[in-house]
């Protein structure tokens, strides 16, 4: 190949953002020629090196986008901490079949127990697995969505919290929530109610919800509804651990 061919070349690689051909036709080339592959051979190495670049890309992608503070994973979860927890249940739930049955996923525990580092590794696997993912607090959705109601973007804002195939909510009734606050939050899971779901991690029982919504029973009874319609619930007891070192000194 001249070398304005091989220029022309790469210029047409680079404008069809073919990265991986483009950076490795010339050594796979040499290469499928000493081991005598065929063109066919050498024609299937560049595309499957390309799609696995462009796979890895995606995948980077759907994490960055998916706001994680950290990344973990199940491998990483103490499961020997815990008094109480159903692990059986908790690693069905990383067949992630429950994103496509739009059922909700909610972890219910006290504080140090393992909830956030289930939901947050729930949500690294279904990145890993083609899901876009937006993981979040309740209390961040609350203030973003009112933030946005007062600059007149209310409905661009809820299309973020809409749109990803899972929504995980970390911390719901951490802090409480008044009326305003309630009402948008009910919104998101209204609007995503048997359309897509949800992952909660709470510290309160079903029973005691009414204590986050601003004891508006009403309100709490229509976002239970819809939460638990199509739910599978987690009970995880036990003691802080990152209290444990008091515990146990």
């Amino acid at each position: 190949m001249t070398p304005s061919d091989q220029a022309r070349l790469e210029a047409q690689l680079q404008r069809l953002h073919l990265r991986y051909i483009q950076g490795h036709c010339q050594d796979l080339a040499s290469k499928a020629a000493e081991q005598q592959r065929s063109h066919l051979d050498y024609l299937a190495l560049l595309i499957e090196g390309e799609a696995a670049m462009r796979e890895q890309r995606s995948i980077e992608r759907r994490i960055r986008n998916a706001r994680f503070p950290v990344l973990k994973t199940l491998d990483d979860f103490q499961w020997s901490w815990p008094k109480k927890i159903n692990r059986p249940q908790i690693q069905n739930l990383f067949r992630l079949a429950f994103i496509a049955t739009k059922t909700n996923v909610v972890l219910i525990g006290n504080v140090g127990l393992g909830k956030t580092h289930l939901a947050l590794a729930l949500g690294h696997a279904a990145c890993l697995n083609g899901h876009s993912v937006l993981f979040t607090t309740a209390v961040d959705i609350i203030n973003t969505l009112a933030a946005a109601q007062s600059a007149g973007r209310l409905k661009r804002e809820f299309n973020r919290y809409l749109k990803p195939a899972l929504l995980i909510i970390d911390e719901l009734g951490y802090l409480p929530i008044d009326k305003h606050g309630a009402d948008l939050l009910f919104q998101i899971i209204s609007q995503r109610y048997e359309r897509a779901p949800m992952v909660i991690t709470t510290n309160r029982v079903y029973k005691h919800w009414s204590q986050i919504f601003n004891n508006d029973s009403t309100l709490t009874s229509a976002i239970l509804d819809r939460v638990l319609h199509h739910a599978d619930t987690v009970i995880i007891e036990g003691k802080s651990f990152r209290m444990k070192d008091e515990i146990d000194p």
